[in-house]
C-alpha cells in the first residue's frame, strides 16, 4: 500500500477523533491536560534578578549534562538569561506554590520582588538558586534557538543541588502535590 493511500485510510478511520482545528486555543487546551513538573527559572543579579515559572524544563542529555528550557521571547526573563548567560532551574515542591505563583506573574510582582518569601543563594554561574528547592540545577547558556514566540535555551549544567521532598505538578490550571497521592 502506498503512503498516500495508507495516510488517507488512517485519516478516514480517525476523523471522529479530530474534532478541533489545529489552532493556538485548542493546542493550549490539549497541553493543559498534560501534567508537568513545576520549575522556577531564575537569572540575573541584584536588582536585575527576575525569573519565571515553567513546566518546560527538562533534560536534553545526561551525558553530557544539558538541560532544555523553553522561554517566551516577550517575557522579562529571556533578556536577563541572554544578558547574564546563566539560569537556575529550581524544581519546586508543594511548599513553594506561593513562590511559583509569584514567578508566574500572579499578584503583579516583577523582577527581584518575585524572590520575596524564599531563601536564595548564589550558584557557581551567578544564578540565584532556591535553598530549599526539591532540586536545583545551575546552568550556563550553551545555545539559544529562537523560534516563533519562544526561545529554546540549552543549558550546560555546572552544579546540582538535591534537596528533599516531592516535586509539584501543574495540570488543568491547578497545582497538584505528588506526595498527596
Amino acid at each position: 500500500m502506498n503512503a498516500h493511500v495508507e495516510n488517507t485510510l488512517f485519516n478516514d478511520r480517525n476523523a471522529a477523533l479530530l474534532d478541533h482545528p489545529a489552532d493556538a486555543d485548542h493546542l493550549k487546551a490539549a497541553l493543559r491536560t498534560l501534567g508537568g513538573g513545576v520549575s522556577i527559572i531564575t537569572a540575573g543579579e541584584g536588582e536585575a534578578r527576575t525569573g519565571a515559572t515553567v513546566t518546560s524544563a527538562t533534560a536534553l542529555s545526561v551525558e553530557p549534562a544539558r538541560m532544555l528550557v523553553s522561554l517566551n521571547r516577550s517575557s522579562s526573563t529571556w533578556p536577563v538569561v541572554e544578558r547574564y548567560g546563566h539560569l537556575g532551574i529550581n524544581i519546586v515542591g508543594a511548599d513553594h506554590e506561593t513562590l511559583a505563583d509569584q514567578f508566574a506573574g500572579r499578584g503583579g510582582l516583577r523582577g527581584p520582588d518575585r524572590y520575596r518569601g524564599g531563601e536564595w543563594t548564589t550558584a557557581v554561574s551567578g544564578a540565584p538558586l532556591l535553598v530549599d528547592a526539591v532540586a536545583a540545577i545551575d546552568c550556563v547558556v550553551e545555545e539559544a534557538i529562537e523560534r516563533h514566540s519562544h526561545v529554546i535555551v540549552i543549558g550546560r549544567v555546572v552544579a546540582i543541588r538535591i534537596g528533599t521532598g516531592h516535586s509539584l505538578l501543574y495540570q488543568n490550571g491547578r497545582y497538584h502535590d505528588v506526595a498527596a497521592r
